[in-house]
């Protein structure tokens, strides 16, 4: 996939996707400091619009209510310009998402699940406003839900990155020198 129009190129939307833990609002924030943009984390966006967090929204409302918040929060940011966007893991689920994507430069971050999840571990945050996603949890889940979501991550970007043994700066230094030979 190319970027979009030359408008939307000059916009400068970059969108991270990928399953938790990969990095997409470490790298993300790096990312944005490195190109002098400003970087929204859509499930930061997404549990502020709520007043709660995804975990509550998942517990209460369930996870089609969940998606639908998930998509008005990538059409909201969608509209910025010169921005980082990390977005939810799972917003590739949608169809309707995905042309909402395709009018930036999507990166794929990829990591080992055992990493992600260390760094899931690692992030004191994480437990209390992220609900696991299938009945395994931990690891498994991780390796189950990347390997679900692979075909979407994959069909989507315009770029891929192993960020399993990157530091964020050096992460978002492929990123831009990936996307400058898109341009």
């Amino acid at each position: 996939m190319a970027p979009g129009t030359e408008e939307e190129v000059r916009r400068g939307v970059l969108y991270l996707i990928g399953a938790r833990g990969t990095g997409k609002s470490t790298v993300g924030r790096a990312l944005a400091a490195r190109l002098g943009w400003s970087f929204a984390d859509a499930d930061e966006h997404l549990e502020a619009a709520a007043g709660t967090t995804i975990a509550d929204i998942f517990q209460r409302q369930g996870e089609a209510a969940f998606r639908e918040l998930e998509a008005a929060a990538l059409a909201e940011l969608s509209e910025r310009e010169r921005h980082v966007i990390a977005t939810g893991g799972g917003v590739v689920l949608r169809e309707a998402n995905h042309d909402r994507l395709a009018k930036g430069f999507v990166v794929w971050l990829q990591a080992t699940p055992e990493d992600a999840f260390a760094r899931m571990q690692s992030d004191p945050t994480t437990a209390g406003r992220r609900p696991n996603l299938t009945s395994t949890g931990g690891v498994e889940e991780l390796r189950s839900i990347m390997a679900a979501r692979e075909p979407f991550y994959r069909a989507l970007a315009d770029y891929a990155l192993d960020t399993t043994d990157r530091t964020p700066a050096d992460a978002a230094e492929a990123i831009v020198s990936a996307w400058a030979r898109t341009l």
